[in-house]
């Protein structure tokens, strides 16, 4: 079937007693053996719940994978997949990186002994000269947050792969809908749930999905040692929210591509962050290897002084620190979700105090530019009136 189809049929077959189209939240922590050495398959809720298994069932078979793992948050993915590092062992990571993946390395994993080099990884040259005999892993967000930066994820875990590396890629932001990167040569894929799988704002949580039966059975291990799983509430709410993921992510797309174009001519912007503008870098390669464009994207107003009577006079929109959710959001990294990266390192990338992160939801696109253009002048009049504007 297509994925449209197999994402609206999450859950609904699995139920064989009463035939409920919506598979069941089970509560129960604790389950009933037949008799001795012998198990229904469920025998406490860390390690497996009807609810969840249903859950990472859908996010196994979706991500083209062997075997899938909900977690309590997006953080705690990615935590229990570092629980497959030891002291001394290093990673090559993106250069721009979500800033909460950032502080966990930085300010966690570095404890513990394990290491980090940051570089572009759609530079193989770069890649190879960072690498080094601890090396065990390639960590790739693509396109990364907030500058959309795209790697060629075939070309790269090919590299990874003659190296003996693992690749990971956290998928947060294209989804399976429109990226399948296991399909790609990668051995790990990784999300915040709470994102566009989970869609409405109201549910944290987060999945990992493997390939390979020996990399599967490791994870297997981890997930229920360190025991950040999803409830089963949690995990019923975001199969609900999958089911529309198709129709959303598709609003999605067209809004923020719409909208990019928009302020690609706005006499207060100077730049336009979208893997689906021809003239981004990556663009050719994020057209080959995926199916469609996320609904996040970045921009830069040309002075800073901007930012702040933009945020506030902000009608529509929120100005709010997640995305991927329904409601459209305006995010301002530099002092929300990249606050922990150094401010060396994100001027470095380019995360500078101009830059405004937007996650578009599923408005209407006419009613999101009118806000922003209502937002954007206002805050004209404002710093003219200071003697501060750029315009």
């Amino acid at each position: 079937m297509k994925i449209e189809s197999r994402l609206a049929q999450i859950g609904s077959v699995q139920e064989p007693v009463t035939g409920a189209v919506n598979y069941p939240i089970y509560l129960a922590t604790a389950f009933r053996h037949p008799r001795l050495g012998q198990s229904t398959g469920f025998d406490y809720a860390r390690t497996k719940s009807p609810t969840r298994s249903v859950l990472e069932q859908a996010a196994a078979e979706l991500e083209e994978g062997d075997a899938g793992f909900a977690t309590s948050s997006g953080m705690a993915a990615l935590t229990t997949v570092f629980a497959l590092f030891q002291q001394g062992d290093h990673l090559l990571v993106s250069l721009d990186l979500y800033g909460g993946t950032f502080r966990l390395i930085e300010q966690i994993m570095t404890r513990f002994g394990v290491t980090a080099s940051y570089v572009d990884t759609n530079d193989l040259d770069a890649l190879e000269e960072s690498r080094c005999s601890s090396t065990k892993a390639v960590l790739i967000e693509t396109p990364t947050n907030p500058l959309m930066m795209v790697t060629d994820l075939a070309k790269v875990s090919a590299w990874a792969r003659k190296h003996g590396l693992l690749t990971i890629v956290d998928n947060t932001l294209l989804t399976p809908f429109f990226q399948r990167p296991l399909a790609l040569g990668c051995d790990i894929v990784v999300h915040s749930a709470t994102k566009y799988l989970g869609g409405h704002n109201d549910v944290l949580a987060g999945l990992i999905v493997t390939k390979g039966k020996e990399l599967s059975e490791r994870m297997g291990f981890l997930h229920n040692s360190y025991g950040a799983v999803l409830g089963p509430q949690d995990s019923y709410l975001l199969m609900r929210g999958m089911k529309t993921l198709a129709l959303r992510m598709e609003r999605h797309e067209s809004n923020a591509l719409a909208i990019a174009n928009h302020l690609l001519k706005h006499p207060l912007v100077s730049n336009v962050y979208h893997p689906g503008l021809p003239e981004h870098p990556g663009h050719d390669v994020q057209k080959a290897q995926a199916s469609g464009n996320t609904g996040i994207f970045s921009f830069k107003v040309k002075d800073a002084v901007l930012v702040e009577p933009i945020l506030r006079h902000l009608k529509l929109i929120a100005f709010a620190e997640s995305l991927g959710g329904v409601e459209s959001l305006l995010t301002y990294p530099t002092v929300q979700t990249h606050a922990d990266i150094p401010e060396e390192i994100r001027l470095r990338v380019g995360v500078d105090d101009r830059l405004l992160r937007f996650s578009v939801g599923i408005e209407h696109v006419d009613d999101l530019i009118a806000d922003l253009d209502q937002a954007f002048a206002q805050a004209d009049q404002e710093t003219k009136a200071k003697g501060e504007s750029p315009s």
